[in-house]
């Protein structure tokens, strides 16, 4: 058996849902608002995993213009039956007051990567939505209902609903299956059978430091439900030196070596020598990530291997490890025609008017649209922080005429918290270098009146950051072999779920290319190639 290092998908992967059909294992993650949504990884022995498709790639599954900061995709659920795969995935439109406006869908496919369906609309009562398939053939949704009455708990309980696949859409009346426990704000629902019991799984506290996962079963589907004697399943609140925090949003499934595992949200905070335990807990940069546990059973209860806080490392199944190829080059040179899974944009897919990989071959073209504050057409192209220690680069060939025009290397969290190093124009220097941020919506310009000027026969600027664990810092060069360091360094806290303001803080930190034009002339930016690649301390 080999050991499994925890977390499994590191980096901005949150909401696991785990599938199994036959030997192969599935786990669909949550992407908010960015595009293609949702992410669906691949393995054959629970320890190696690998981004296998973006199941929401067209306008007519998911619309998210205008979506607010972390609104979008909400815990998707994946299920296999019938001989195909079932997704359900919620759209939030509305995060913060009084409402949270999403709305329901389902998609289906044959094969984990194909043409997955056009959305059946389900419903719009709450998020977290998951389809379960009982034993007579019936199928039943069940989420979160939201309240949004003044002086009410908006977490009203969970509904249950029977879903006629034939027809399509949900019938019958709906029911209050479970309420939760004192510990509230009971969502991410999930049913299970076995043994002559139904098992509601839910999380709880909220998806910070307070998390945890709830476990109650019944002998009827529609309850009800008594909670598990130990509840709760899965936690890390009162184990704060556990490095895997905020653990809670699990989903279970038994192998086919009859062995049961149960994979949990989890967040790795920034080690904070000096610094309270506990008021701050901590910060987390690259977001909500995917942790695996080892389950047994008791008395027809799950409880996790070890106790209920997270194991950083557990023995895995019976299974000869099986390793893939990794999922991405850590150079990628644009020279296939298509972006590789890892990256993605912002609410909506890009049109070869604004994102091109065959205007001017072997390079990434993008022509500039709105700035990194919108929520409707950024030409913007990232990929998650998946390590504490990386670095990313790229090469980037740009002439704006305008201090309206930038293009370069950009670390966001979303449209309130960014750093960019950038190629824009002055009107005394020509082209520059410049930083520009964005903390809680404060803006600066750290090198304003100390822009670097490119000179006029450089055609390509190469562009590198530097994160090393705590801080993260920019450097140039214009010939790619000597390079100068900018005098700033930036705190990674600062691009975390746990610094923001506001009601959102569900995603991570993200880097990539990005071109903007604001004088509305679309002049665009083409990029040679794109550097991600961890470095190990």
């Amino acid at each position: 058996m080999a050991i499994i290092r925890n977390p499994i998908l590191t980096g901005f992967n949150p909401d696991p849902s785990i599938c199994r059909v036959g030997e192969d294992y599935y786990i669909a993650v949550s992407t908010f608002e960015w595009f293609p949504g949702v992410g669906i990884y691949h393995s054959q022995d629970l320890k190696n995993w690998r981004l296998a498709s973006r199941p929401l790639n067209r306008l007519s599954q998911l619309n998210m213009i205008g979506n607010p900061d972390s609104g979008g995709i909400w815990a998707p659920q994946l299920s296999y039956n019938d001989g195909k795969f079932w997704l359900i995935y919620t759209d939030v439109k509305v995060t913060e007051g009084q409402w949270k406006d999403s709305h329901n869908y389902l998609v289906t496919c044959d094969t984990i990567d194909g043409e997955w369906s056009d959305p059946v609309f389900l419903n719009s009562s709450g998020f977290d939505p998951s389809l379960f398939h009982d034993e007579d053939g019936k199928k039943y949704l069940v989420n979160m209902l939201w309240d949004h009455r003044v002086g009410h708990h908006n977490f009203y309980g969970i509904v249950l609903q029977e879903y006629n696949a034939n027809e399509e859409k949900l019938v019958g009346k709906t029911e209050i299956i479970f309420k939760g426990t004192d510990v509230k704000l009971t969502e991410a629902p999930h049913l299970y059978k076995w043994n002559g019991y139904y098992y509601l799984l839910t999380a709880e506290g909220g998806t910070k430091y307070d998390h945890q996962a709830t476990i109650a079963r019944s002998k009827n589907l529609k309850g009800p439900y008594e909670v598990h004697p130990e509840n709760p399943l899965i936690s890390s609140f009162s184990d704060p030196r556990n490095p895997l925090q905020k653990a809670g949003h699990a989903s279970i499934v038994k192998t086919h070596t009859d062995e049961w595992f149960l994979v949990h949200l989890t967040g790795r905070p920034l080690p904070r020598e000096n610094q309270p335990l506990l008021d701050p807990r901590g910060y987390c940069p690259l977001g909500r990530e995917t942790a695996i546990q080892r389950l047994e059973w008791k008395n027809d209860w799950p409880y996790v291997v070890g106790g209920n806080s997270p194991s950083l490392e557990i023995e895995g199944p019976n299974i000869k490890e099986i390793k893939f190829e990794k999922d991405y080059e850590e150079k990628d040179d644009f020279n296939t025609g298509k972006l590789n899974l890892h990256f993605q944009t912002l609410r909506i897919p890009l049109d070869e008017e604004i994102l091109s990989l065959k205007d001017n071959p072997g390079h990434l073209r993008l022509y500039g649209k709105e700035s990194l504050t919108s929520k409707f057409t950024q030409s913007f192209v990232a990929r998650r922080w998946q390590h504490f220690n990386f670095v990313a680069e790229t090469k980037v060939a740009f002439n704006p005429e305008t201090f309206q025009q930038s293009a370069g290397l950009t670390n966001y969290y979303n449209t309130q918290n960014w750093t960019s190093l950038q190629i824009s124009w002055h009107e005394e220097k020509g082209r520059i270098l410049e930083l520009m941020t964005c903390d809680n919506f404060t803006f600066s310009q750290p090198l304003k009146g100390k822009e670097i000027s490119i000179p006029d026969h450089v055609d390509y600027v190469y562009l590198r950051v530097n994160v090393k664990t705590a801080t993260y810092e920019y450097s140039y060069s214009f010939d790619g072999e000597n390079w100068h360091l900018l005098p700033v360094t930036f705190p990674s806290y600062k691009l975390s779920d746990d610094y923001i303001q506001g009601g959102g803080f569900f995603t991570g930190a993200f880097v990539g290319m990005r071109c903007q034009d604001t004088s509305g002339q679309n002049k665009y930016a083409d990029f040679d190639y794109f550097i991600y690649k961890e470095e190990i301390e």
